[in-house]
Order: structure tokens, then C-alpha cells, then sequence
């Protein structure tokens, strides 16, 4: 039997491989439920796990490069809309997205997936120059955050760097603005200095979804390269059972909802559900390659225009083969 050790946060769509009710025949999986912090310094430095969940902007970095230790399989187990993700100190005079040009900027490392996804939108939607933003790379709230893999961009670009934090930056004039997963300190804390660049980031964002049709993915699932060449079809059994475990927790959540009383601490669960299929369709967090072209080839596009990757990527560059279609 065929054992594989599987780090990925243990999500509601990842649940049922953990919990022993998605099972693969043949094969044993040996669960490491731990979050991206911990798993992708473990995957991008020593490829620790057999199959693991990855920063897709990393990934396509390293095939671009073809020092990827992991082959992708379309199940993508994090995806997030960003919007509410850029903070700016209220007195630097940005009142719009155009007027980040040329400013000093924050974020904890300039090649994740989230300042991909940004600077994708900003250059895209709203004019921004983002190659020529200065970037200043530091832990949101910790010091010491450092880019997981080396960058390698052209002479003029200013990516670099700085001691302290990006809040304290923010906070001191050191910079205009942070592009950050975790909110800043003092936004956490209410200070009044700090605010949103789109003060209703949820109206922005599903604005910027009917126009696009775009559910940003931020992470996906890898299996080393060398397992994948011992084992011809693993990659699809492995991809089958990811399908089988979101559909499990999307038939989770419609239990749920029929329920009396509530299992969650979320009073309109049932109307929140509605909403987000009304918006993204019945089913809201899609895999696979076809249903997710647009985003994967813009995702692509955006990464070589940012200068992460050394050439542009095409989509089927970055999946095993027999997880492509369907």
C-alpha cells in the first residue's frame, strides 16, 4: 500500500479526506493539518510532504523556472476575494486607486499570491503602474518576514526589504500604503488613522466579479515529481478524491441549513449561503482547469508582467497532464 503524507489546513472542503470518509484504494494517506504559515516555507525549501497545498504565485515561479519539486492538480482548497486587503495611512492623499503610482507600498513578501492578485487588479481595472511602485517587504505585525523564494526582477524595479513592520511603517510615514491578508494592527484596533483604499471592499469585490467572473484562487495542491513518476494515475486518484471531498462539504452545508436549529455561531447562515450561490453559482468554489481558464491564464499573464515568472506560462504547463480536462 502506498503511503503519502498530506499537509493542508484542515478546511470544511479538505474535511472528509481527514476525517477517513474520502478514501483512495491502494493508498494511505497520513494527514498533516497544518495552515500555509507552516506548510509552505516545509514545501517551497525542503519539498517535505508527498502532497501538499501550495502559494499558486510560488508555484508557477518555480515551473517557470523548472525547479518546481511539485506537479499541481486543479483542486484549489484556497481562494479568496481581496479587495478589503489594501490599507492606507488617511493623511498620504490617496483617495482612489490610481493615486497609488509611484508610492512607496507594503507587503509581508512581494511574490505571494495575494500582491499577484492585487497588482493584477490594479494595473488591469484601474490604470496602476505597479512595476513602478516602490515595494518595501516586511511582516504585516511581526519582523523578520523574508520572500520564500528569490526574485529575480530587472534593473529600475525597487522591491525591497525593510526592518520593523509594515505597520508601524504605515504608521511612522515610511510608507502609503500595505497590501496585507492580516489586517494592521492599528486598523485591527480602530486607530483612525488608518483606513480601506475601497472603504465597502464586499460591494467592490462583487462588482469586480460580474465584470470579470473571477473567484481569485490563492492556493492549490501539489504532489512531488518524483512520486508522480513512480506512480502513473496518481495524480488524477488524488484529484478525484479532493472533487469528492468539496462535494461532501458543500452536501454538508445544505444539511446543515436544514436543521431546526443552527449547528453555527452565524445567525444568517441560510441567507449568506443563498447570496454567495446567487453570486458564484451552485457550486461556489469550483476546481478543475476549464472552469477557471480565465482566471488561471490572466493569473498567468500577471506573473510574468510582475516579473516573477521568466516567460509567461500556458495553463496546461502548470496541472498534470491527466488532470487538465474534466
Amino acid at each position: 500500500m502506498l503511503t503519502l503524507t498530506v499537509a493542508c489546513a484542515p478546511y470544511d472542503r479538505t474535511r472528509a479526506l481527514f476525517d477517513g470518509r474520502v478514501t483512495i484504494p491502494g493508498m494511505r494517506l497520513v494527514q498533516v493539518p497544518i495552515h500555509s504559515e507552516q506548510s509552505f516555507p516545509r514545501a517551497f525549501g525542503p519539498a517535505e510532504f508527498d502532497v501538499t497545498e501550495l502559494s499558486l504565485s510560488s508555484h508557477l515561479l518555480q515551473v517557470s523556472r523548472g525547479e518546481a519539486a511539485y506537479v499541481a492538480i486543479p483542486a484549489f482548497v484556497s481562494r479568496a476575494f481581496r479587495h478589503g486587503c489594501i490599507y492606507l495611512r488617511r493623511d498620504a492623499g490617496i483617495t482612489e486607486a490610481r493615486q497609488l503610482d509611484g508610492r512607496r507600498v507594503g507587503i509581508p513578501e512581494y511574490q505571494m499570491t495575494l500582491g499577484l492578485w492585487l497588482r493584477g487588479i490594479l494595473a488591469d481595472d484601474h490604470g496602476v503602474d505597479v512595476n513602478g511602485i516602490s515595494w518595501r517587504t516586511a511582516g504585516t505585525n511581526a519582523a523578520g518576514r523574508r520572500e520564500r523564494l528569490p526574485l529575480e526582477l530587472p534593473p529600475g524595479m525597487d522591491v525591497q526589504p525593510m526592518p520593523g513592520t509594515l505597520n508601524d511603517a504605515l504608521l511612522s510615514g515610511g510608507i502609503d500604503a500595505i497590501l496585507s491578508p492580516t489586517e494592521p494592527a492599528a486598523f485591527a484596533a480602530g486607530d483612525p488613522r488608518i483606513t480601506r483604499l475601497f472603504p465597502d471592499p464586499r460591494a467592490a469585490a462583487v462588482a469586480w466579479h460580474r465584470r470579470t467572473g473571477f473567484h481569485p484562487i490563492m492556493h492549490l495542491v501539489g504532489i512531488r515529481q518524483e512520486i508522480l513518476a513512480r506512480e502513473p494515475g496518481l495524480a488524477r486518484r488524488l484529484y478525484d478524491a479532493f472533487l469528492e471531498s468539496k462535494r461532501l462539504a458543500l452536501a454538508d452545508i445544505e444539511a446543515d441549513l436544514r436543521h431546526s436549529s443552527l449547528t453555527q455561531m452565524l445567525p444568517f447562515h441560510a441567507e449568506e449561503w443563498a447570496a454567495t450561490k446567487a453570486l458564484l453559482g451552485p457550486d461556489p468554489w469550483t476546481y478543475g482547469v476549464e472552469a477557471n481558464r480565465a482566471e488561471l491564464d490572466a493569473i498567468c499573464r500577471w506573473s510574468h508582467a510582475q516579473h516573477l515568472s521568466r516567460r509567461r506560462l500556458a495553463v496546461e504547463e502548470v496541472f498534470a497532464p491527466d488532470t487538465v480536462n474534466g
